[in-house]
């Protein structure tokens, strides 16, 4: 039997390339599906709008549970719900994602930012809110205590969604 020797530095890189194509706690996409990330969500308490037309803001805090370490970008998805409808929350106007990354035990934030509804027939009668973390998994919707929710348009909810971004920050 013949012996090859590899040089170190040729075993180094090869390990090296090895452990960043593993970096599988990654919130983003890259043609291979990513690990999904252990996270704790809470949502609120938030300081509420209470009459029609006024603005409250929900704050909702990711709290990474897994022993890895997980990084997330951009836009968490929203969507607000009642009974049989539900509507998509927009992503914050001019919002630019930074990219965060949670050792075991860290925590980021995003705001649900809406205005409050009157009840009537322009108002998403919202009872829950199913959120979507980048690279964490499925949505997981989440008791909404805050009232009617305005609307635009008959699909289109009066509320945005900022970036996740460190607590704190």
């Amino acid at each position: 039997m013949r012996t090859i020797r590899v040089p170190l530095a040729v075993t180094a890189l090869a390990a090296a390339l090895t452990l960043t194509a593993c970096d599988s706690k990654s919130g983003g996409h890259d043609g291979a599906k990513a690990a999904e990330c252990a996270v704790a969500v809470k949502v609120g308490p938030g300081n509420a709008a209470t009459s029609a037309g006024d603005t409250g803001n929900v704050p909702v805090t990711v709290t990474n549970r897994g022993s890895d370490t997980c990084t997330f970008q951009g836009f968490p998805g929203v969507e607000m719900t009642g009974g049989s409808s539900s509507w998509s929350v927009a992503k914050e106007q001019d919002a630019k994602p930074a990219k965060v990354t949670l050792q075991k035990g860290e925590a980021a934030t995003f705001t649900i930012t809406y205005v409050r509804g009157d009840g009537g027939s322009l108002s998403a009668a919202t009872r829950a809110v199913k959120i979507t973390i980048p690279g964490a998994g499925d949505a997981k919707s989440y008791p909404w205590s805050y009232g009617d929710v305005a609307l635009k348009t008959p699909d289109s909810p009066d509320a945005s969604v900022s970036p996740i971004q460190v607590a704190g920050d």
